[in-house]
């Protein structure tokens, strides 16, 4: 091919824009273009650039030197053919260094007019598909495709080690009136360091991460990284498709909630420093084994989205579908999903669409504008925790929520999400003063937005993944939370306890004196208890900030307090409701939980320790063990009082009852330091009864007031019941009987 004269240069408002980083259509001039003439033109713009060369033809054999048409980087060369062909480039740079690759300009957008359409109207389900960065094969040549959503921004560029964080060298298409940028850069491969380089319309230039990034750096760096393209290689498909087949809600369910860089417990390694993390593997297996030695049923993760601040527990996030680096790569905790699938243990992560940091690296006012939050603080800033709250009525944020839910059900096959914070986003006037909140259209308090996002959230999500627990943290009296959407209700599977959560806690913290004073504090949860389907926590969040341990809250001696919380444990795993423990609750931490240190295992060596693990081991796998206990939480069905009224002993007994109604658990709590010998109780059926667990075993840290023989029934109406039985009840204590089996 033979290079003739021409004019090289292009327009003069369009070299101006190039150079001056304001062009949004790098496309438009650089790459391949036919000249004035009729023949091929190419342009390379690089200001790092010594010398630049085209290479074309067979295996790119031919060789042609570019011309340097203007001093700050732009080079051409003109081909005597009307026809366009496939090229490389090959910069030769000042430091002696040279790079060859395909042209990024050369290539027709690689994201379609259809993904465009459903991002804007915040309706593809796979988003997290063609936003970000994708390593991906285009006209046999590999490199990876960005595309990010700036609509407001005047230019935006890719930037890495790759062009020495050059904004200037990849500059990105805007892709029409969409607001999307995207390129093709040929010859980066999985790992290469990325961020968006940005040009605000008013001047301001800066770099972002890239939110949808599926891997970042370790913090303090803030960079994303591109993925492997290889796909794991999962083992779960019977898990998958027996969760699909099960009702979630009439099945077991009791979780242990965990926070992983702090858990530290049997078979992990000790940590060294505050970088010193276990990696997702490893943490797989020795937790995944704590777990089913333990009972339970499934494992709920403090949130591993990628987030700057250790203190924030990962409450801040910044990654939204990036798996936290701190304890490995993606595929390591696509391992540890998969590993305790193989245990038959579910993963539930904590979720967090309520708000975000405003870290100046992360979504805060991403091209220049408020883009992802609202721009009015009434609307936008969450000041209690000094965070910005999402623009819920925007189509491509609620996407990119939607799409981040959706993300960790699809790429890492969680088993639910535990959504943060729902209250927050519900009330327009969540904990603000009068003038510090903007009224809906109609003129109340509910942000409308909000809601029809988590209705649409948890459709998509139960449509798409059978199975699924999707979990509300909400605390208020908001109606239908846990009710499906063509009921009116919000559509979650799930809804925290929250009332349930602080009566019984303030209750359990009183001196036994004062508690026949407070007996309500104990029954109150039953007038409500089906109105949700709920969860019952005993959470991270009772733990922190001066609340103190579990252990610590309990009253009275050393004796007394352990007592006490078996008590509390007993009454948790027989209440109607699913179940959710603290790390750390199960042994009696006695200090508050501090997230950059583990767990106090060494209390392990310590007999009432060892023994309160134990009770909670065999409280768990009683549970799991007796359908009378989870088969019917949700309905009065499953609950019959016993006596809920006697709160002068405050002694409360009850009846859980299995679907069919054929096998009874009866319940009695002794919440005072005084033994109840004899105590008469009223059961559902004549016969033997037994009892089949005693919060005061000695193998409990108890003192062995038991029931050992079996207790026959006498006829005589009691408790509303046709016959009764006659049993001691230890002090501080709860004694479980069942019918004894013929």
């Amino acid at each position: 091919m033979k290079k003739t004269s021409s004019d090289l240069l292009p327009d003069a408002e369009s070299l101006s824009a190039l150079l001056e980083g304001r062009l949004q259509d790098p496309h438009s001039i650089l790459g391949m273009h036919k000249g004035k003439n009729g023949n091929v033109l190419v342009r390379v713009f690089d200001p790092m650039a010594e010398s630049v060369e085209i290479q074309f033809g067979e295996e790119f054999l031919s060789r042609q030197i570019m011309k340097k048409i203007h001093k700050d980087g732009l080079f051409a060369a003109e081909f005597d053919s009307s026809e366009f062909f496939r090229y490389r480039v090959r910069k030769l740079f000042f430091n002696g260094t040279e790079f060859t690759a395909r042209d990024p300009y050369s290539f027709l957008p690689a994201i379609g007019e259809m993904d465009l359409y459903l991002f804007n109207a915040g309706e593809n389900r796979r988003v997290y598909d063609c936003m970000g960065a994708h390593y991906r094969t285009i006209d046999e040549t590999d490199g990876v495709v960005f595309t990010v959503w700036a609509p407001n921004a005047e230019r935006v560029s890719v930037v890495g080690n790759f062009n020495c964080w050059d904004g200037r060298r990849e500059p990105m298409r805007l892709m029409g009136s969409s607001g999307i940028w995207e390129l093709f850069v040929p010859g980066l491969k999985p790992g290469e360091i990325y961020k968006y380089e940005i040009r605000a319309k008013n001047g301001d230039v800066f770099t972002k991460l890239d939110p949808y990034a599926q891997r970042t750096e370790l913090r303090p760096s803030t960079a994303g990284i591109v993925v492997d393209s290889k796909p794991f290689e999962w083992s779960d498909e019977a898990w998958l498709r027996k969760r699909s087949e099960t009702n979630i809600q009439a099945s077991p369910m009791n979780i242990y909630e965990v926070h992983l860089g702090s858990w530290g417990g049997p078979g992990t390694t000790p940590r060294s420093g505050e970088d010193d993390f276990c990696n997702y593997r490893e943490l797989a297996h020795a937790l995944g084994d704590y777990v089913v030695k333990m009972g339970y049923t499934h494992i709920e993760l403090l949130p591993i989205c990628e987030h700057p601040l250790d203190q924030s527990w990962g409450y801040q996030v910044t990654g939204f579908y990036a798996p936290t680096a701190r304890y490995g790569a993606p595929e390591d905790f696509a391992y540890f999903v998969d590993y305790m699938h193989s245990l038959g243990i579910g993963v539930i992560l904590d979720w967090v669409p309520a708000h975000f940091p405003k870290d100046s690296f992360a979504l805060g006012r991403f091209d220049g504008t408020a883009l992802y939050e609202h721009n009015d603080p009434r609307q936008g800033e969450h000041r209690d925790w000094g965070t910005y709250i999402f623009n819920f009525g925007r189509n491509e944020v609620r996407g990119f929520l939607i799409g981040s839910a959706l993300f960790w059900l699809d790429k890492y096959h969680v088993d639910g999400l535990r959504v943060d914070a729902v209250a927050s986003m519900l009330y327009l006037d969540y904990s603000r003063q009068a003038g510090e909140w903007i009224p809906n259209k109609y003129g109340g308090n509910e942000n409308l937005d909000a809601i029809a996002f988590l209705k649409h959230l948890n459709e998509i999500a139960h449509e798409m993944y059978p199975g699924i627990a999707m979990v509300a943290e909400e605390s208020t009296a908001w109606p239908g939370v846990s009710k499906p959407v063509y009921l009116g209700g919000l559509g979650f599977t799930f809804k925290w306890n929250m009332g349930w959560m602080h009566d019984t806690l303030e209750y359990f913290a009183l001196d036994p004196i004062y508690r026949s004073y407070n007996h309500g504090k104990l029954t109150f949860s039953l007038l409500y208890a089906f109105s949700e389907n709920f969860i019952l926590p005993l959470s991270h969040d009772e733990v922190v900030h001066g609340k103190h341990s579990l252990l610590d809250k309990m009253p009275g001696d050393y004796q007394q307090k352990f007592a006490n919380l078996r008590a509390l444990y007993a009454y948790m795993t027989m209440h109607p409701g699913k179940k959710l423990l603290f790390m750390g609750g199960e042994f009696g931490q006695w200090i508050e939980w501090n997230e950059k240190q583990a767990l106090d295992w060494n209390l392990l060596d310590y007999p009432m320790h060892k023994a309160m693990q134990a009770l909670v081991r065999d409280l768990n796998h009683f549970y799991r063990e007796n359908p009378a206990l989870w088969s019917d939480d949700f309905t009065p069905n499953g609950f019959t009082w016993l006596d809920g009224g006697d709160y002068r002993q405050s002694v409360v007994s009850f009846i859980r009852w299995d679907k069919a109604h054929r096998e009874p658990v009866v319940v009695i709590l002794n919440l005072t330091p005084v033994v109840r010998d004899p105590y008469t109780t009223g059961v559902p059926l004549p016969g033997e009864w037994v009892e089949v667990l005693n919060t005061d075993k000695s193998c409990y840290g108890g003192t062995d007031l038991l029931n050992t023989a079996p207790m026959r029934t006498s006829e005589g109406l009691y408790h509303g019941q046709k016959q009764h039985i006659t049993l001691r009840l230890p002090w501080l204590g709860a004694v479980i009987l069942k019918p004894k089996k013929v």
